[in-house]
């Protein structure tokens, strides 16, 4: 540990010195932001798309919205599975060939999913099989963003490391706010021909994987190489278990499940409340990623000046206020018959000031933990431990949605979701109120 902690001391006065290789942070930044942007061109189209071929096989109307369902969760679940192994070999060969391998996979799983939905419908079962394949196969793709996180870890100094997680938070923002508008013109580009969507996610990682293949150099120290495992749950249980880590990981975990409830329903909640279509629904998911990078912007200055402790617990507490609104929305719609009787541009103001807040926070809550994670961690399992993290961010993903879509159809009122979030929010908030973090505790510190 010695010797692994002089290396790192090393390193980080070197990087100070000399600042981050070449073009690291950008391409950090491009592959985060490619991986949301497929993910956002192709989630508002694909239940449309996957709808003939589900009708051809005469499924019954639940099984229909289980496999739509599937092919949602999926995507998380290979993330949840394969962030760990993603980060663990990057420790172990290095940053650039495992970010390179995941762009290489995005361009092919992309290409695969537009091809898919070009099938005809007397070949049903061969088509949801290919986008079932793409699915998964994206997921895999996608599950490099704890990889990320520690290049970004090892570019920066402990000082500086918080505003280097937030370009993550800022790449999520542009992702989700462009992913949406580009499905949208470019289906109108290309005659809404199905395979637009695959082949523009496909495009646009294949210019990402050039832009690293011939820019971005390794930012792992040669000395630190570890972790000969492929896979090993004893290895990921081994992270959880170091005390500052774990608490760290839960936190993260049951943010995400919270959000993750409002996400799921907000679709659903904008055409029940207000009775906005498809179209006006791209242009809300559009305005909470920017929400996102406007948010992500405002914390690197911050981050100059206010730990990362206070920038978590500020988060959580605009999210819980935030969601606690929407809930209030959502409430006040349905005790008034659907907004009869009452001035419905104020009750939309009220809905957008609420998701606009809990955004907000959200976006606070991802690079702090992040920082605070990376700066408790061995500098020679960055990237396991990391990957760790976001397997439990990825499990979030997966039971969130699948929570809030069940509670939203539980009570008319649609307030279950939100409620259940902010009391797991305040559960969170009292869980770092125990946690015994340091702000200034030396990096290699776990």
């Amino acid at each position: 540990m010695k010797d692994s902690a002089s290396s790192a001391a090393a390193t980080t006065i070197e990087t100070a010195r000399t600042g981050p290789p070449r073009g690291a942070l950008l391409v950090i930044f491009l592959t985060v932001f490619i991986d949301l942007l497929g993910f956002g061109i192709v989630l508002p189209v694909m239940p449309r798309q996957a709808g003939p071929y589900l009708e051809a096989l005469q499924l019954s109307p639940l099984a229909a919205g289980a496999m739509i369902g599937l092919l949602f969760s999926v995507f998380s679940l290979m993330q949840f599975v394969f962030s760990p192994i993603w980060g663990r070999w990057s420790d172990r060969v290095g940053r650039r060939p495992m970010l390179l391998l995941s762009l290489a996979g995005s361009v092919v799983f992309y290409a695969l999913y537009g091809f898919a939905v070009t099938i005809p419908p007397e070949r049903a079962a061969l088509a949801i099989g290919l986008m079932m394949l793409a699915r998964i196969g994206a997921g895999i793709a996608g599950a490099s963003v704890g990889t990320a996180a520690a290049v970004i870890a090892d570019c920066t100094t402990p000082q500086n490391r918080s505003r280097g997680m937030a370009l993550i938070g800022i790449a999520f923002g542009a992702g989700f706010t462009l992913g949406p508008l580009i499905a949208y013109f470019g289906m109108k580009l290309f005659n809404d021909r199905p395979w637009a969507v695959g082949a523009l996610a496909s495009a646009l990682s294949a210019v990402a994987f050039l832009f690293a293949f011939f820019v971005f150099r390794e930012t792992r120290d040669p000395a630190n190489r570890a972790a000969k495992e492929f896979f090993s749950v004893s290895r990921s249980a081994r992270v959880l278990a170091i005390p500052a880590v774990g608490a760290l990981v839960l936190i993260y975990f049951l943010s995400i499940f919270s959000f993750a409830n409002f996400e799921a329903t907000l679709a659903r909640l904008t055409e029940e409340a207000f009775g906005m279509s498809d179209d006006d629904n791209f242009l809300v998911f559009a305005g909470i990623g920017l929400v996102l990078m406007l948010a992500g912007g405002s914390y690197r200055p911050l981050a100059k000046r206010v730990s990362e402790t206070r920038l978590l617990t500020v988060g959580l507490l605009l999210m819980a206020v935030g969601l606690a609104a929407v809930g209030a929305v959502a409430g006040i719609v349905h005790a008034n018959a659907g907004g009869q009787g009452l001035s419905s541009s104020w009750v939309r103001g009220l809905f957008y000031a609420a998701a606009g807040l809990s955004v907000w926070g959200f976006a606070f809550v991802n690079p702090s933990v992040s920082s605070l994670i990376s700066r408790r961690s061995d500098p020679s399992t960055q990237g396991e431990v990391l990957g760790v993290n976001q397997s439990f961010a990825s499990l979030g993903r997966i039971l969130g949605p699948f929570c809030g879509s069940v509670l939203f159809t539980l009570h008319p009122s649609r307030v279950l979701p939100y409620a259940v979030a902010v009391v797991t929010l305040l559960g969170v908030l009292a869980l770092v109120r125990r946690t015994t973090v340091v702000d200034r505790l030396p990096q290699g510190g776990a």
